[in-house]
């Protein structure tokens, strides 16, 4: 057996593709954009300096999507990444921010380099325990909510989310929302967390497919949120792809029907990966929205590495995710793809003791 690879993070596999290689990596969505994206680019206009906010036009757009908003409330970002680092970074070192966990990967490090405290809330069954989040919520800055959730495919109740509305407001933290798999839920219409405290995260690249073009935004009723990230913005990465926010404008031009159509795929993708895992005897839970599972599994580690240097199947370390007894999965490609890495999966189980 080969011996186990020396894994760091997910920068070790993303970008890995070809050779026969089969990746539940990366939640990158494997479904073609809207063509509308691609129609009338004015790319030799667009190689100019733009608003550190954000181009007018899609701010006002955005602006139709959020009650009692104007194009005031949002700053254009390179992707909802760059929003979230942007907000905590604004909010200065040694303050707590509450992370629900597991979380996804990115959200530790980002919360640590912006000189931030993370606390953490153990989810129960993949949803968040009101009790203990109530317990610790009474001293952050701010929590960081992601629903549905990568990497758990977990979509809070509603009711939860209400709870958490009236407990920060009363106590006075914000609200980060990450919805960027807002429109890729299964058994329910979003519940958009909403107030003077929350502060909304979103992106272009699950919705629309356009992870590369790095667009994202933030929503804020608090104006000094807004001049604060502008003012940061303005000195790192200053104005927002302008090609990319032509594309994202037209992209919200489709019909619902784009959307409705992508779901009705990731709904087929989600049983049958679920379906597959649960038959190869592995704990998990059934996906409620965005397009990943977190199965249950002892030695994570020689697993992963196996299933890479023998199977050519990526997948990714629970421990990434503040979740080491499980490995995640994201099943952004065709059922075809998935089967054979089910089998693959299988055939590696062989090798590897995972119950």
């Amino acid at each position: 057996m080969s011996e186990p690879l020396k894994l760091k993070s997910p920068a070790d596999f993303i970008g890995k593709q070809g050779a026969g290689v089969i990746s539940f990596g990366s939640g990158q969505p494997d479904l073609p954009p809207p063509k509308e994206a691609f129609e009338g680019l004015t790319i030799r206009q667009d190689l100019r300096y733009g608003l550190i906010q954000g181009e007018l036009k899609l701010r006002e757009a955005l602006a139709k999507e959020y009650p009692d908003s104007t194009a005031e409330n949002f700053v254009i970002t390179n992707g909802a990444s760059e929003a979230l680092d942007l907000i905590f970074r604004s909010w200065g070192k040694g303050q707590k921010v509450l992370l629900p966990r597991p979380y996804y990967y990115s959200y530790l490090p980002i919360v640590e380099m912006a000189g931030m405290v993370p606390v953490f809330t153990d989810l129960v069954k993949g949803r968040i325990d009101l009790a203990d989040f109530n317990k610790k919520i009474k001293d952050c800055k701010a929590v960081l909510i992601n629903s549905p959730s990568n990497p758990t495919g977990r979509v809070e109740e509603i009711e939860t989310l209400r709870e958490i509305e009236r407990v920060t407001a009363r106590l006075g933290v914000y609200v980060v929302s990450d919805e960027v798999y807002k429109d890729l839920i299964y058994e329910r219409e979003n519940y958009h967390i909403h107030g003077s405290h929350v502060i909304t995260v979103n992106s272009f690249s699950k919705t629309y497919c356009m992870c590369g073009l790095r667009v994202g935004y933030l929503w804020s009723a608090d104006k000094k949120i807004v001049d604060d990230v502008c003012e940061m913005k303005t000195h790192t990465s200053m104005n927002t792809n302008l090609v990319g926010q032509d594309m994202a404008l037209a992209a919200m031009k489709v019909p619902k029907e784009y959307a409705r159509h992508q779901l009705e795929i990731w709904r087929q993708r989600r049983d049958f990966i679920y379906k597959g895992l649960t038959d190869l005897g592995f704990d998990l839970w059934k996906p409620e929205g965005a397009f990943y599972v977190l199965p249950q599994c002892k030695n994570p580690r020689e697993f992963v590495s196996t299933l890479y240097q023998d199977f050519k199947v990526i997948t990714y370390l629970g421990e990434w995710f503040g979740a080491p007894d499980r490995i995640r999965l994201s099943y952004a490609l065709d059922i075809k793809q998935i089967g054979e890495g089910l089998g693959r999966i299988q055939a590696a189980m062989k090798k590897v003791r995972v119950f």
